[in-house]
């Protein structure tokens, strides 16, 4: 039986962690937590925020994620709105949608193209 989920990993391009931090954790917030000793020469970054865990790992050739993403949920009413507005005015365009009962979303794409969904309950 599966218990729960541990982490979701997307790709980044070699070379990128400069922006993968600045994005994951500068824009969205998410605290970096450190790649075992082991996984770190790999490149790339880990990230947490809450009981979300996001692995951003190194592939090449590099491919975005388009369709398949990860759905971090924002942490209290009215978040959605304050993220998306922090993520406009740094370039990144957000995507409103409401077609998920329940909830207002978000979508939007890190600086390598890989789709993300925010989401905020009603």
């Amino acid at each position: 039986m599966i218990a729960g989920l541990h982490h979701v990993q997307i790709a980044c391009p070699a070379g990128s962690e400069r922006l993968v931090r600045a994005f994951y954790s500068g824009l969205l917030g998410m605290t970096e937590v450190a790649k075992p000793a082991a996984l770190a020469a790999r490149g790339g970054a880990w990230f947490r925020s809450g009981t979300a865990e996001l692995h951003v790992g190194v592939e090449e050739p590099f491919r975005p994620a388009t369709k398949a993403h990860p759905a971090f949920v924002v942490a209290a009413a009215g978040d959605l709105d304050a993220v998306c507005t922090r993520l406009r005015a740094a370039g990144v365009d957000a995507e409103p949608d409401l077609l998920l009962p329940g909830y207002r979303r978000a979508y939007i794409h890190d600086p390598f193209g890989n789709r993300i969904e925010l989401l905020e309950p009603v």
